[in-house]
Parts: structure tokens; sequence; C-alpha cells
């Protein structure tokens, strides 16, 4: 399902690879069937709100929603487990997942992050995708619930997600519970999660038992393709659906 790469590419930090594609990625976005036109328009609304402005100001938005804070984390595992054994076991599981369908991980990002699993499930074949985005649509629903509070596009990914899933109406399920969620990337909030961080780390409480990449706000990971084709070409092994 190529739709499902599209999202994975606009959901990643944005890039100058992907800008300099925006024609071929618009058009792939109109060509999609497994959302409606509105969706589709949709997106192709926040692609133009990504790759529209100049780069470092798309870097500068991407950062200060998804890198500060932890209620719009990317990683899938971050929601259920936290920083828990329970979320290595999850990861590790996955990644044999990946592994028995010949899916190559060449990147350092962790296996539960968003963009690296739609890269994988746009590989898979259709029936399969939607069934794994069904099961993990409480997260996605929590997310886009909480991109449509802070009024950010980024907010009709989510929504096409739980569209392909078949599971559109957790979104507004979810919104009443967000909104009195108070905010957590402000200086005082993310002070005192740096806090409680030093003190459980010091007191070696806490292990998501898997090798983490440098999860320094500041430390930019994207996702890393390989050939040398158009990135929505590009494979991290399998075989497309």
């Amino acid at each position: 399902m190529k739709l499902l790469k599209v999202i994975a590419h606009l959901l990643d930090y944005p890039r100058e690879e992907i800008a300099s594609n925006k024609s071929e990625i618009a058009l792939m976005i109109n060509q999609a069937k497994e959302i409606s036109p509105d969706h589709r328009r949709r997106l192709q609304q926040t692609l133009n709100d990504i790759y529209d402005e100049e780069l470092m100001d798309a870097e500068e938005n991407y950062t200060g929603l998804f890198e500060q804070g932890r209620s719009l984390s990317l990683h899938l595992f971050e929601h259920v487990h936290g920083e828990s054994r329970d979320r290595g076991q999850a990861m590790v599981d996955l990644m044999a997942e990946y592994s028995k369908n010949g899916f190559e991980i060449d990147s350092r990002e962790l296996p539960d992050y968003i963009p690296m699993f739609l890269e994988y499930l746009s590989f898979r074949p259709d029936l399969e995708a939607r069934e794994w985005l069904a099961d993990v649509s409480h997260i996605l629903a929590l997310l886009g619930a909480r991109l449509t509070e802070r009024q950010s596009s980024y907010a009709n990914l989510f929504e096409s997600l739980l569209l392909i899933a078949g599971r559109s109406e957790e979104l507004e399920e979810k919104l009443p519970q967000v909104a009195n969620e108070a905010p957590d990337n402000t200086p005082e909030a993310l002070d005192k999660e740096w806090e409680e961080v030093a003190v459980s780390f010091s007191g070696e409480e806490k292990s998501c038992g898997i090798d983490s990449p440098n999860t320094n706000p500041d430390q930019v990971r994207p996702l890393r393709w390989k050939n040398s084709q158009s990135p929505m070409d590009r494979t991290s092994g399998g075989e497309s659906a």
C-alpha cells in the first residue's frame, strides 16, 4: 500500500530529499484509493504545510511537536509500556516480525518508530496492513486527537491511518480525553520530566531492555533509505504489496 509509505515520509523528520520530490508525492496522494477525496485534500494540505515553508522552519516545527515531551512521541510502545522492560520485549518481538518478512532496518531508530512501522506495512498485503493499523488504532487516535487539539495539520496523517484501519470514529472518541490534558512541552514540564529521568536512572530502576539511540531532542534522526531511486520507490527490504 504505497499510501502508507507516503504517510511515513510526511511523518518523518522533514528532509530536502522529500521537498525536492514534492510533486511526485502529491501525485501519489491524488491517486490513492484507500481514502476519501476529502482526506486526499487534507493530506495535500499537510504536504503543503510542511514543505511550502523553509526547511529550517519545518524542522523547528517538527521538533517542537514531536521531540519535546512524551505525549506526541512517535514511538508506539512509549504510549503502552513507557520505559519498562515490557517495552523492550515488545520491540524484540516487532524486530522479529520485521526480520521474518525480510524487512531490513537501515537506521538507528527503534523498531516502534511509527514512520518505520508504516514503511514496513507498506510492503505487506493490504489486509494485513489494515489489521496491524487496527491493532494500534487506540494509539493512532490518541496522537491524532492531541494534534487536533494543537491545531496541527499533522493530525490529518493520523486521520487517514484510522480511515485505512476502519477505525475513524476512534479519533472523535479521544478528543474529550485530551481536551483537559496539561501540556507536557512547556519549559516547566520538560524540566520536571528530566528531573524524574535523572532520579530514575541514578537508582537504576528503569530500563527498556534494548539498546537505544541518543534521544536528545536536538539529534536529527531521519529514516535512511537504501538505493538511489526516487524516495517513493526506496525500501528497507521486503516486497511491495
